[in-house]
């Protein structure tokens, strides 16, 4: 890292990618301590590294490390006593998962299964010798033999690999597997917080399509064996906790506001009956203007709630009475992986503010949270591009936010500035007032080379509630795409952005809208579309998501011969019209957004003969993890938008 004028460091790629995140913090159960994951951004070998740290909630002693071996540690999970820590390692097997114990002060590491084909998730339960541990089968002498001779095509709905919910007793490491689930994959367990049942998320399929599609929940009674089916859920369940109300059991979750395939999360919650299935499951979130995100159980009271507030963050509380949520405090910029102690009294979770990399903070639910961890100290000598709220409205009304990221060392006088525009993903995400800072094209990693950046939350995203989000259905690149015009309008009315020197780049659904943006318009000089949407029709009939993929597009190919919804929405169709030099980025092996998607429109743009890159990634899917493939990114990012924007002469590198 070399200084620059001011003592200030220069922001240099390996300085991102090598640099430490911290992973899902788990608070203690007595709330006393957090255990939590810490990872380098990108991958040097093979196979990924991370450790497990804790750290006391108070402060009073610093966060360290439990165990750092060169191996992958995550997952981790208490035991109710909070004397040991339970998580998955391939310490055994380097990229094989099993499960461990350590305790809490350090240690030797126990490793409890030898599970073949290894453990994909874990539940300490509160009988002390239970653990639950969701896997496969093990492979059979036919599936080592065909493996063995390449004798393994693949048939679909044959061998298919479910995950199951198996019981791991402490005292003689045996593993027993009950029945009752009715040949569904398993994909989330957890128990009532007396100690009785097991709540049981399946899916019908390991696929996510149809997987998130047709979710059920089932009960598991540990003493008995005998499980009930309590009925479908609704789409895209996930985050199933319990709670106890005056009149008996709950079960709450998140999952897809009905009756569409887009739009925001709502919290579901139904009344767990005595037998039978359950009754009706209703929605506590309707005509919320924040969108939840993640639920977390109480043992001893109603569930907390981590909501997208706008640009903020928001941890809410259930009133068990109303059946609505009270807000409880707001944390400013992002917040994740919210985890609470048996009482509820203590709260941890992964935070990042405007100039702060993401941390574990922790504290009383009510606030303030204080930072624990310190994963990135090296960032804290760079001069930042100053971030700025903006809040506008679009064209038909709609109130509408960003940021704005001005270059590292200027004012707004100093302006106009080249301005690249970088839509955030999803479309189903947002951008909160974080340090937007990473692998893939990031505000900070441009602003710091000399260049305003505008970050928009368009409709369609996260954080202003169901009716915002679901206004892309059917319509993506139509209102979302005025929305950005207009934002880059009032930049350039506002005289920081130079009208002639405007780039614009995203990745996966902001890659679509860089590569829809160009078909629109000449008025950018250089895009960047990473892992990007080229065709709906076909990303519908190829990425693993197709249903949800059709509902934004519009279409399929299989309704009949068309006109199509999905082939006015596609910039390929717009291909011709393209007169802005585009820089294509995919992994190779995304499964998300097919490299079909980028092969599509780098053809097309080679056939019209429009200045063009074409970069693949090798081994990679819908996010870079290679080392060397990220540096190589944030490189290429820069050089490129510097070839067709350059920046001020006159703004500093950092």
């Amino acid at each position: 890292m070399r200084s620059v004028a001011n003592g200030a460091s220069e922001l240099s790629e390996e300085l991102v990618v090598d640099g430490s995140m911290p992973f899902t913090p788990v608070v203690s159960p007595n709330g006393r301590s957090v255990v939590f994951v810490v990872a380098t951004v990108g991958r040097a070998d093979e196979l990924p590294v991370s450790s497990l740290w804790i750290a006391a909630v108070d402060g009073s002693v610093p966060p360290r490390t439990l165990a750092v071996d060169g191996v992958e540690d995550w997952a981790p999970r208490w035991a109710p006593d909070s004397e040991s820590i339970f998580f998955l390692s391939d310490r055994s097997e380097r990229g094989t998962a099993q499960l461990h114990r350590i305790r809490p002060g350090g240690g030797d590491v126990e490793a409890l299964t030898t599970w073949k084909g290894g453990i994909h998730d874990h539940l300490p339960l509160a009988n002390p010798d239970l653990v639950v541990v969701i896997a496969q089968d093990e492979p059979t002498d036919e599936d080592e033999r065909r493996a063995k001779q390449r004798d393994d095509a693949t048939v679909w709905g044959e061998r298919v690999r479910l995950s199951r919910l198996r019981l791991l007793d402490l005292r003689t490491r045996e593993i027993r597997t009950p029945d009752g689930f009715g040949g569904r994959h398993v994909v989330q367990v957890v128990q009532r917080p007396d100690g009785g049942p097991l709540a049981v998320l399946t899916w019908a399929t390991p696929d996510l399509d149809p997987g998130l599609l047709k979710p059920g929940l089932h009960l598991l009674d540990l003493d008995s064996g005998a499980t009930q089916d309590l009925g479908s859920a609704e789409v895209e369940a996930s985050s199933l906790i319990w709670w106890h109300a005056e009149a008996g059991w709950h079960l709450t979750y998140l999952a897809m506001t009905p009756p569409g395939l887009v739009g925001g999360d709502a919290v579901f919650d139904v009344a767990v009956p005595t037998s039978g299935t359950a009754g009706n499951h209703r929605n506590l979130t309707a005509g919320m203007t924040a969108c939840p995100s993640e639920l977390v159980q109480i043992d001893s009271g109603v569930p907390l709630t981590l909501f997208a507030h706008g640009m903020d963050t928001a941890i809410y509380r259930l009133d068990p009475t109303e059946l609505h949520f009270v807000e409880v405090t707001r944390v400013e910029g992002f917040a994740k992986s919210l985890t609470v102690s048996r009482r509820g009294d203590v709260v941890a979770a992964v935070v990042s503010t405007s100039y702060e990399p993401k941390d574990v903070y922790a504290g009383s639910p009510q606030g303030p949270l204080v930072r624990l961890s310190d994963t990135s100290p090296e960032l804290r000598s760079i001069r930042w591009g100053t971030q700025e709220r903006l809040s506008y409205e679009a064209s038909d009304g709609l109130t509408l936010d960003g940021l704005l990221i001005l270059p590292s060392g200027q004012s707004r006088q100093d302006g106009p500035f080249s301005l690249v525009t970088l839509v955030h993903g999803g479309p189903q995400d947002r951008y909160a007032d974080q340090l937007n800072l990473g692998w893939y094209p990031s505000g900070q990693w441009l602003a710091t080379a000399g260049y305003a950046v505008f970050l928009p939350n368009p409709r369609g995203g996260q954080g202003h509630g169901h009716a915002f989000a679901t206004r892309v259905a059917g319509a993506v690149g139509c209102g979302e795409w005025t929305d950005i015009v207009t934002g880059i309008n009032m930049l350039i009315a506002d005289g920081v952005a130079d009208p002639d020197r405007l780039g614009i780049g995203g990745w996966s659904h902001g890659g679509f809208m860089a590569a829809w943006a160009v078909g629109q318009t000449d008025r950018f000089k250089a895009a960047l579309m990473g892992a990007g949407i080229s065709d709906w029709g076909m990303l519908a009939a190829t990425g693993e998501e197709g249903p949800f993929e059709a509902a934004l597009g519009g279409s399929t190919g299989w309704e009949g011969t068309g006109p199509h919804r999905h082939d006015q929405l596609s910039p390929i169709s717009f291909a011709s019209k393209i007169r802005t030099p585009v820089l294509i980025v995919h992994g190779e092996s995304d499964t998300n957004v097919p490299i079909s998607q980028a092969e599509f429109f780098h053809r097309a743009l080679r056939r019209f003969g429009i200045e063009h890159e074409y970069v693949v990634y090798p081994r990679e899917n819908h996010s870079i993890r290679e080392r060397n493939h990220q540096l190589d990114l944030l490189r290429r990012t820069r050089e490129w938008f510097d070839r067709w924007l350059t920046p001020r002469a006159d703004a500093p590198s950092s």
